[in-house]
């Protein structure tokens, strides 16, 4: 206690250790998941199990009111990439909390893949401020040499602890989304290209087999019930054929008054479903089968864009 209260004094400020709690001596009930219902390791062990299970409504709960509204802006894509970073693994679990012999929680999350504890220590506040300490392990690891320690920052809002901090990230979502965004912008880019040379092989196929164009891209899709056919001929994706994949809108066009044989043409195209967000530029395939993109600012692009290598 002297101790304690030397550095309190010496450094001017007095923290307070969220206290403990035994678990409940109950064997078939829920153990407490934190020394305080609704305390910072009560939410911290919350935020964590909707991170492990990649479930971003409830995640949401758990961030402040700023950082809210920018999440809601994010592409699905961001917003998991974010979940991932709280847990360390790339695929949805299950989670479970238990709480360790003082009462503090222990998140468990199990995919398919790997599965990690994570201990919750106590909190140091201040105010309305808390920081924790987290040790993550592999539940595999007996030797301990996998373990990653990290603190967390919550902060109190409207009398709730919310998550304020990764480590030294301090997590300030508006400040971040132009970073994510440009960095995530690059890769649905590279995914419309794939899809546009997709849905060129679909109607190749189809042509290929039925010796027309098909007259819409569901006629790509597979069949609700029974075999595959002209009006659903399984060439596609469900996405694809509805025109929309990874923030990317899909048209289809054919060109000229005849769709038959090999001489019948067709155009595609594919435009940014939230322009500056999913995309910035807009590709278009020609009927000669050449790929143009350019930024035209969620448009529809044209023949004289530039070609794509």
């Amino acid at each position: 206690m002297i101790v304690l209260c030397g550095f309190a004094l010496a450094a001017a400020n007095c923290f307070a250790q969220e206290p403990s709690s035994k678990p409940p001596s109950d064997a078939g009930s829920t153990p407490t998941v934190a020394a305080a219902q609704g305390g910072p390791g009560s939410t911290l062990g919350n935020v964590l199990a909707a991170a492990c299970s990649q479930d971003q409504v409830e995640f949401t709960r758990f961030l402040t009111a700023r950082n809210q509204e920018a999440y809601s802006r994010m592409t699905p894509a961001a917003r998991v990439a974010l979940l991932k970073r709280f847990v360390l693994l790339n695929e949805p679990g299950k989670a479970a909390i238990s709480a360790n012999p003082s009462g503090r929680p222990i998140v468990r999350c199990e995919t398919p893949g790997a599965t990690t504890e994570t201990q919750i220590g106590g909190a140091e506040i201040h105010d309305h401020v808390a920081f924790l300490p987290l040790e993550i392990h592999d539940v595999t690891d007996s030797t301990g040499a996998t373990a990653r320690r990290i603190n967390m920052g919550l902060v109190r809002e409207d009398g709730e602890w919310k998550v304020l901090s990764l480590g030294v990230l301090l997590l300030d979502l508006p400040a971040l989304e132009t970073e994510w965004d440009e960095a995530e912008i690059e890769e649905t880019e590279k995914d419309a290209l794939a899809s546009l040379k997709a849905i060129a092989a679909g109607v190749e196929s189809y042509r290929n087999k039925y010796l027309h164009l098909p007259e819409f891209l569901a006629n790509l899709a597979a069949p609700t019930r029974g075999k595959p056919g002209a009006e659903a001929a399984e060439l596609l994706d469900s996405e694809l054929a509805n025109g929309v994949k990874n923030g990317y809108v899909f048209r289809y066009v054919i060109v000229g008054a005849s769709d038959l044989g090999a001489p019948a043409k067709y155009e595609l195209s594919g435009t940014p479903l939230r322009y500056g967000r999913t995309g910035r530029r807009s590709f278009f395939r020609d009927s000669n089968g050449v790929v143009h993109a350019a930024d035209h600012h969620g448009a529809v692009g044209g023949v004289t864009d530039p070609k794509v290598e």
